[in-house]
């Protein structure tokens, strides 16, 4: 659930990332699509506020996004490509979020199976270091 927002929008970082993340997409769209040279300052740091949530949220999503890519059968360089980083870069932000999701105990059960990320490990040869 999303506070009640002011209907100006954000010039500051902690204030664009209050906005729900697909929101905060459409936000920067429309608010890019209409600024002009002319718009001004607060303008030009509005953009740069929303652009800045969407990056972190977007890093912070990322490894989840990795993971639902290799469950469905994509490999390293599938995910590279995708993304534009290394498949070693991959590789490193996937299984920093694989281990604490493994150890996170939501209900009595880890929020990612460890079974399934020792599988998804084995098939690309990453050698399971714990």
């Amino acid at each position: 659930m999303n506070p009640t927002r002011s209907s100006k929008p954000p010039a500051r970082f902690a204030n664009a990332e209050e906005i729900n993340p697909f929101q905060l997409l459409l936000d920067l769209h429309d608010h890019a699509v209409a600024r002009t040279p002319e718009s001004g300052r607060v303008a030009v740091l509005t953009e740069l506020a929303l652009s800045a949530a969407v990056v972190s949220w977007w890093t912070r999503w990322q490894p989840s996004t990795i993971h639902s890519s290799l469950r469905a059968g994509a490999d390293l360089t599938d995910i590279a490509r995708a993304t534009g980083l290394d498949a070693s870069d991959v590789a490193r932000r996937w299984r920093r979020w694989a281990d604490i999701q493994t150890r996170l105990d939501i209900g009595g059960r880890p929020s990612v199976d460890p079974v399934e990320v020792r599988a998804i490990e084995r098939r690309l040869g990453l050698g399971v270091v714990r």
